[in-house]
């Protein structure tokens, strides 16, 4: 365990956040001061998030591509889901919804178009290219995603719920349960043409990606798993300080919830991601860099959006599939935009450039945004004139 310490805590250089995680605890027992506990906190589960990320692709190595493929699935999004399920148990069902939201147009947007952009100018080509197929799948997984956000809402805002406030909450669980089976029917169909794959590639001779096989893991099994119950467990804590900390930094940076949890949270948690997007782009991986941004948004709306659902189901809490007619507004124009952009199977600079813009949009959209509490009153913030 001691000997994996230099690769874990030492090799990456966002470790140096690490103390900030530390600071926010003292800070919030000494002051209560949540203006600081909140950004001292998201700064410290960044390198928390990244180095989890990297325990897990150790692991890999010793389970095999398949099942190292679905570690990778359930893990690249822990830091979102564990702060969604510490939302939860506080009964801040807005903050779920839209940190959830959130990470979803981070990655369809904020990622993918960086990654488009970077690679399209450092990569000397008018044009790279991609598996069209995959993301056709991928874009169709999204917009079920959307059908199954779509109805709980307009049941809500045309008031024509059967059962006022109780079909809607019904209908969001049998959907939610629909998409959870959707997913897990994907999950076994990408492992398993993945393994046909391989297999046909070995039967034919063909030594695809033996620089990458040559690889040997920096850290033991047993050291990778201790490291993903560590780092799960650290995490887990800091989002508790977190989630409590929002209202308070809301009022004390005089920025709305809406924004903090649509923008500012899924930064952090797919700050790893959109380096690894960005790095594959620029080696002209662009299925990498799509697998990491157009996956990690598929997951979260068919896996964890739905899971949190049932997860608030158990827990006693409402939790459903009515985000609201703005959120889901949003989501449907994000989801539509991408789904064009990726028909063609191409990608450029200003492919990028124009998802980047749509996220500085949709991030402006969220600052000016009067949400709703759940008592159903509004509230605003008072924002600065420009």
């Amino acid at each position: 365990m001691f000997g994996s310490l230099k690769f874990v805590l030492f090799k990456s250089k966002l470790n140096l956040l690490i103390p900030c995680g530390f600071v926010a605890i003292v800070v919030k027992d000494m002051t209560g001061n949540n203006g600081w506990v909140f950004p001292l906190t998201l700064l410290g589960i960044i390198p928390l998030a990244e180095r989890l990320g990297f325990a897990t692709e150790q692991l890999a190595f010793f389970t095999g591509p398949t099942v190292g493929g679905l570690l990778n699935a359930t893990f690249g999004n822990a830091t979102e889901l564990i702060i969604s399920i510490h939302a939860l148990r506080s009964g801040k069902l807005r903050v779920v919804q839209q940190s959830l939201l959130g990470s979803i147009l981070s990655n369809l947007l904020l990622v993918l178009g960086c990654a488009f952009f970077s690679g399209g100018v450092t990569c000397g080509k008018t044009e790279q290219n991609f598996s069209k197929s995959e993301a056709v799948v991928s874009s169709g997984l999204l917009l079920m995603a959307v059908l199954g956000l779509l109805p709980p809402t307009v049941l809500h805002y045309t008031h024509s719920e059967v059962h006022s406030g109780k079909s809607g909450l019904a209908l969001s669980r049998f959907s939610s349960c629909v998409m959870l089976v959707a997913y897990a029917c994907y999950i076994y169909f990408e492992l398993t043409t993945s393994r046909r794959r391989e297999e046909s590639n070995e039967g034919r001779g063909e030594n695809v990606g033996d620089a990458d096989n040559n690889e040997a893991p920096d850290i033991s099994k047993s050291e990778a798993i201790a490291w993903l119950a560590i780092l799960t467990i650290w995490i887990s804590v800091l989002s508790d300080y977190l989630v409590n900390a929002i209202d308070g930094a809301s009022q004390a940076w005089n920025i709305p919830v809406a924004f903090i949890s649509v923008i500012l949270l899924p930064i952090v948690g797919n700050a790893a991601e959109h380096a690894s997007a960005v790095m594959f782009a620029m080696k002209d991986k662009l299925d990498l860099s799509l697998g990491v941004a157009i996956g990690s948004s598929t997951q979260m709306s068919m896996f964890g959006i739905p899971f949190c659902v049932v997860i608030g189901w158990m827990m006693g809490q409402p939790m459903d599939l009515n985000f609201h007619l703005f959120e889901t507004a949003s989501l449907l124009m994000t989801v539509l935009v991408v789904a064009f952009l990726l028909q063609d199977g191409t990608s450029n600079c200003l492919k990028g450039l124009m998802l980047f813009l749509c996220y500085l949009i949709v991030a402006a959209s969220f600052y000016v945004h009067s949400d709703q509490d759940p008592d159903g009153k509004f509230f605003t913030t008072e924002l600065p004139v420009f």
